[in-house]
């Protein structure tokens, strides 16, 4: 792929998110209280989230507790607000296209703009843990740098391709107030969620109002 070209020395800014998957992840969620997730329809969804300006042992906690709720969903990301707390938090536990899995977090994320010979249209269904049982088809770019902070408030990126680049992009929009249904036609928008009425979600939700 594109990326195995890319110098040895720009591909040191990113951090390395595939090693002792398991046993961080494990760690995560085993320190975690798994949480309902909050569904389409509920305002925290809605608006861009406030950054994380505090990196203290209730922001750790955060994190372990939407790895807990992540995998009691059995997604592949999860934004804060997805379980109702109003801040710039992702965490992710993805296989990319070529079946290694990253796993990690990341506070205040920003997308990098793409040069146009990197924006390489990848056509494929997605869902979302917060629009249950509905799928739509929706291109994104195949190739996301996402830059941020960590937990403690070092400075870091996140390189993602394929399937993990989507998912990159997903949970970024989250924290900006954007499902990803806001990137359909009105057609397709309206098909999801008749899917989400007509569905019964597989974990626990928020009831809206």
């Amino acid at each position: 792929m594109a990326q195995q070209d890319t110098d040895q020395s720009v591909n040191d800014e990113f951090i390395v998110d595939t090693e002792d998957c398991e046993e961080r992840e494990a760690a995560h969620r085993e320190r975690g209280t798994s949480r309902p997730i909050t569904v389409h329809g509920n305002p925290v969804l809605h608006r861009e989230c406030k950054d994380v300006t505090e990196f203290d042992e209730k922001l750790a906690q955060l994190i372990d507790d939407m790895f807990a709720s992540q995998r009691t969903a059995e997604g592949v990301g999860l934004a804060a607000n997805q379980i109702g707390v109003d801040l710039k938090v992702f965490v992710y536990d993805c296989m990319d296209d070529e079946g290694v899995r990253h796993v990690g977090h990341m506070c205040n994320p920003v997308l990098d703009e793409l040069p146009t010979e990197r924006r390489v249209l990848d056509d494929s269904n997605e869902g979302c843990l917060s629009v249950p049982t509905a799928y739509a088809s929706l291109a994104r770019p195949d190739y996301a740098v996402v830059r941020g902070v960590n937990m403690k408030g070092e400075p870091i990126a996140i390189e993602g391709t394929g399937y993990f680049a989507r998912c990159l992009q997903h949970e970024t929009d989250h924290l900006y107030g954007y499902l990803y249904i806001d990137r359909l036609s009105k057609r397709d928008r309206k098909d999801a969620l008749r899917q989400m009425a007509e569905g019964t979600p597989r974990y626990p939700v928020v009831a809206n109002d």
